[in-house]
């Protein structure tokens, strides 16, 4: 990839449909039939959890291609002490850019900036596949886990600083934006965009085994 061709920025809100539009095409048919990834950027921006400073897109020449953006979340101790984190998703590279390195490209900058806001632990769920090659690790080996002490194999962890995480059993608490999408809501979001057909994929089943999967 030359990375010359590329440029990182912030969103813009001139931005924000093209980045709605890419969203949809990257996800489309990739975790279920159709997808609600695009709905979530849209509502994502006006929710006190999301942090702006943080959400970046690449550019094409003019053309919007890739984009991520990142929510406040929190760990947990058995004491009940709240420490604030940082999540992201989705992270979206249009179809005919991917495999290009520019996800990797994406988590590298907005981590940098993290580190800068004060921000040391980033929580996502992925595919492992995706996101080891950009420092995250599973979560058994931080000690944070779910309610009830699972360990799922798609929670995985990376420390923006090292020992940022001492060990203790931390119970991972993401932020409420996802449950504010309604499946009507989303429907009708959904039909402001060209028709897509929607279809199953293997990545759907893929999917189901690591979101239903834990690590002992």
């Amino acid at each position: 990839m030359n990375n010359q061709e590329f440029l990182i920025r912030p969103e813009q809100r001139s931005d924000h449909r093209a980045v709605e539009e890419l969203t949809r095409q990257a996800f489309w048919n990739v975790y279920k039939p159709g997808c609600d990834e695009h709905y979530f950027v849209h509502i994502m921006r006006s929710h006190p959890d999301f942090i702006p400073e943080l959400d970046f897109v690449i550019t094409h020449g003019s053309t919007v291609v890739a984009n991520i953006m990142y929510l406040k979340s929190w760990l947990e101790d058995e004491a009940g002490t709240r420490r604030e984190i940082l999540s992201f998703g989705p992270i979206s590279v249009h179809p005919a850019f991917q495999r290009r390195g520019l996800g990797k490209l994406l988590i590298s900058h907005s981590c940098e900036a993290a580190q800068k806001l004060g921000y040391d632990t980033v929580v996502i769920f992925g595919n492992p596949e995706n996101y080891v090659c950009s420092g995250f690790k599973s979560c058994k080996r931080f000690n944070v886990c779910l309610e009830g002490g699972r360990f799922p194999s798609a929670l995985l962890v990376r420390e923006l600083k090292e020992g940022a995480l001492d060990g203790r059993r931390y119970i991972y608490r993401e932020s409420g934006c996802a449950a504010m999408i309604e499946a009507e809501k989303a429907e009708a979001f959904d039909r402001s965009f060209p028709p897509m057909e929607k279809a199953w994929m293997p990545s759907q089943e893929k999917f189901y085994i690591y979101s239903h999967s834990a690590i002992g």
